[in-house]
């Protein structure tokens, strides 16, 4: 039903204004290509939907790799390796809340 619905209104352009190609040929903002942008009028609805669809799936392949390199280098970051020197904890150790007398930590 929902299909029925959107036959009978206009599919908006899924312009952002950015309007920048890519070197794949890709608009930098909506991810449509040169001949997606400039035939959109002349598109019916379905046609229109199947290119929404596929600058959806331009944009997650776009942003995908990015967020899996961030998502792979961070542990690397947080997780200390076992080939790091470990902190030299004795002179903490050595310090006593005595040492310091009536000042308050």
């Amino acid at each position: 039903m929902q299909d029925l619905q959107l036959d009978f209104f206009d599919v908006p352009s899924p312009c952002r204004g950015v309007c920048k190609s890519d070197d794949k040929g890709y608009c930098q903002g909506c991810f449509r290509t040169r001949e997606e942008r400039f035939g959109w009028k002349e598109l019916n609805n379905s046609e229109k939907q199947r290119v929404i669809k596929l600058c959806l799936q331009r944009e997650k392949r776009r942003t995908a790799p990015a967020k899996a390199k961030v998502e792979e280098t961070l542990p690397l970051i947080v997780q200390p390796s076992l080939l790091d020197p470990q902190p030299d904890n004795r002179i903490c150790d050595a310090i006593d809340e005595d040492d310091f007398g009536d000042f308050e930590l």
